[in-house]
């Protein structure tokens, strides 16, 4: 799936939970000076974007979704391009740290379906996918898993403590986050796709 325009993601993003407003996106492309003579075709053209935002919206994207079930689960990281799914104990206590990051990033980030399981729930995946350290968060491009966060293994300065913006860049590195006004920002476009090209020989579910 292509990336959204910087400047819907933008917009969206001020909106965040919210129904979006479609005359806010008018209001800042009137005075979008880049336009110029392709005004008529860029408006046309995020207009399509903002409206496929909408509908991954509301098919639950931007969410932070429980699964119950790991069918259900693996049925969902195979159909979607891009997910990130957390092993989960509801009495870890690193376990909710993990979910309040989550949590704040799903907004930002609806392309990607961000969703948790409780480990009681998906014995079969927790075997096959060797799950012995929680929190366990797998990323996931095209049904493949391309990045394994195990607790907070190397989130942050130190072992025990990291940031949103830490969990973010590690996810935008392994190609599961993609927003291009931050890849720009943080310079990670490029090393996100080495580190994905390097992950060929990652967790599936075959």
């Amino acid at each position: 799936m292509a990336s959204l325009d910087p400047k819907v993601a933008s917009i969206i993003d001020c909106d965040a939970g919210n129904d979006s407003d479609e005359d806010a996106l008018i209001s800042a492309l009137e005075d979008d000076s880049t336009l110029d003579a392709f005004r008529e075709q860029r408006l046309q053209q995020l207009h399509a974007e903002y409206n496929k935002a909408k509908q991954m919206r509301a098919s639950e994207h931007g969410t932070y979704a429980e699964i119950k079930d790991e069918k259900a689960l693996m049925d969902i990281t195979t159909s979607t391009k891009l997910c990130v799914v957390h092993f989960f104990k509801p009495d870890f206590n690193r376990c909710r740290i993990m979910d309040g990051h989550l949590e704040s990033l799903a907004p930002k980030h609806y392309e990607t379906r961000l969703l948790r399981i409780n480990v009681t729930n998906c014995p079969f995946l927790v075997t096959k996918l060797k799950i012995q350290v929680l929190p366990c968060v797998l990323a996931f491009v095209n049904g493949v898993a391309v990045d394994r966060i195990i607790g907070f293994e190397g989130l942050g300065r130190s072992p025990d403590n990291f940031t949103t913006r830490d969990l973010e860049a590690r996810l935008i590195i392994a190609g599961a986050l993609v927003r291009p006004k931050v890849e720009k920002q943080l310079g990670f476009k490029e090393r996100g796709k080495k580190r994905a090209d390097e992950e060929d020989e990652g967790d599936d579910w075959d």
